[in-house]
């Protein structure tokens, strides 16, 4: 039976914590930055945690890890 491969666009986009959980960066960082307050940029420059109701789709994207 042939390797499973990895979903290419969910291996740039999530990575795993040492302790294993989902890591995922946040949306509406990208463009139109000059309406959007400094705090509101800086917060969200930081990593976030996938969601539980959302772990077990990103683990079907990414069978290798």
């Amino acid at each position: 039976m042939p390797k499973m491969k990895t979903k290419s666009g969910a291996k740039k986009r999530f990575s795993f914590t040492g302790t294993g959980k989902l890591k995922r960066k946040h949306a509406y960082k990208s463009h139109i930055l000059t309406k959007k307050s400094k705090k509101r940029k800086r917060n969200l420059t930081y990593f976030a945690l996938v969601d539980k109701a959302d772990v077990a789709n990103v683990k079907d994207c990414l069978p290798g890890s």
